[in-house]
């Protein structure tokens, strides 16, 4: 077995990538599978080698052909530039991490640990306030700090207990719903997708490959499926909203069963979000509709006369941040409450460890260091849980996670940051 002494973690170079390709695929459980010039290139046009890492075990050479010549690569890590958006609809740069993995042959070594404090010290010095990403494991980001900051639930609904009239034949507001292609989604999605983020606490910005890998015009893999593609048009011909979805082939006793399974659907207004949601549960043959990841509060079982026709299937967290810059962070976002508060900030990597004064209001915020008593001591993932108003700090504290200095702390900075409607991210990364 090699020493931790043995593994060098750097960033990779261009001759690097299929070595960090193949071990991306080793950790994802993924059979690594040659690639043409051109399955290569596509692949990697979004990898930045400067942002990109790996762990190299040094000790290892018998595999130097599979790498042209480099030790293998047993851990990746990459990270990417993202607006996030906070409460009351400004955003703050983020460091997106992706494509995290180490070897099962590597594991416990501190890998992980060294990679992500490469990259979050690098985040920081770049003037990036948070960093964020989706965890495929609960456990293991509290320890750099993270906290989960939004969750997403997915429905299934039973088409024909809904209530819906089966006649429907499209919405009562004057507005339409028409079925577009790939093309016409790469260009009316991005300006619908900004206009949704700028409103949506949690959202994030999606860049041109986005739009290319999820409309099939850059296949990085041969398990592309053609979806279909279904877009909202107000009674004044403005674009609302847009959906994208898969049906299934599933017929019993000679009678359909099909199964819609929606990839992601985006819409501005609730009238755009009914219309699509009401045609879904329209098309012949389909007698369930899968919702993909939405919102924690999402309107859609109210759309329906039976709301019970969804039922919720899965609830999870979704994306989790890591606060770098307090004062930046606190500031960012709007207080509708105005109030007081002292932060003991505790966090062993020291990105935001100290104390901080918030005074907030609907006015605006400022947040300062200060050498005053904390009103209320916790961690630094904590902080990035309460952030963007989706948990509470009383529920914190009877969990042993906040402590109050000062009684009735917890319900000022309930009062100061929580929101009316639950943050959301409807994107992953």
């Amino acid at each position: 077995m090699s020493s931790s002494h043995d593994i060098a973690v750097r960033p990779i170079s261009e001759d690097e990538i299929p070595a960090w390709l193949h071990a991306l695929d080793t950790g994802f459980l993924r059979a690594p599978t040659p690639l043409s010039p051109q399955e290569l290139k596509d692949r990697t046009s979004h990898i930045t080698p400067p942002r990109t890492l790996a762990a190299f075990d040094e000790s290892r050479t018998h595999t130097a052909l599979l790498t042209g010549g480099t030790s293998p690569a047993v851990a990746t890590f990459r990270s990417f530039p993202q607006e996030l958006t906070t409460v009351g609809g400004g955003t703050v740069p983020a460091d997106a991490i992706s494509n995290v993995t180490v070897s099962p042959t590597h594991r416990r070594r501190g890998i992980l640990t060294r990679m992500m404090a490469h990259d979050l010290t690098a985040a920081r010095e770049r003037g990036d306030v948070v960093a964020t990403l989706i965890a495929a494991e609960y456990p293991i980001y509290g320890r750099y700090g993270f906290g989960p900051a939004t969750s997403a639930t997915e429905w299934t609904i039973d088409v024909p207990r809904t209530g819906l009239d089966p006649r429907w034949s499209g919405p009562a507001d004057g507005g339409r719903v028409d079925l577009v292609d790939g093309a016409a989604v790469r260009a009316l999605g991005p300006a619908l997708h900004d206009r949704l983020r700028h409103a949506q606490p949690g959202a994030v910005s999606r860049d041109e490959r986005w739009w290319r890998i999820n409309t099939g015009d850059l296949r990085v893999s041969s398990s592309w499926d053609e979806p279909f593609y279904a877009v909202y048009r107000s009674a004044a011909g403005e674009i609302e909203g847009l959906v994208s979805y898969e049906a299934d082939d599933n017929w019993q006793r000679k009678q359909p069963h099909d199964t819609a399974d929606v990839n992601w659907l985006i819409a501005t207004t609730s009238a755009a979000e009914r219309a699509l949601w009401h045609y879904l549960c329209s098309i012949d043959w389909i007698t369930k509709v899968k919702s993909g990841w939405r919102a924690p509060d999402d309107l859609l079982p109210h759309f329906f006369p039976d709301p019970r026709a969804a039922s919720v299937t899965t609830q999870a967290d979704w994306l989790w941040v890591r606060i770098l810059d307090v004062v930046r962070a606190l500031e960012a976002r709007t207080y509708t409450a105005t109030g007081t508060l002292v932060l003991e900030i505790v966090d062993r990597d020291g990105f935001a460890d100290g104390r901080y004064r918030l005074d907030a209001g609907p006015d605006g915020a400022r947040c300062v260091p200060t050498r005053e008593d904390g009103d209320l001591v916790l961690e630094a993932a904590d902080l990035a849980t309460l952030w963007l108003g989706d948990e509470s700090a009383v529920r914190l504290a009877a969990l042993g996670r906040v402590r109050e200095q000062r009684k009735g702390a917890a319900s000022v900075a309930d009062a100061l940051l929580r929101t009316s409607r639950r943050p959301w991210c409807p994107d992953i990364f």
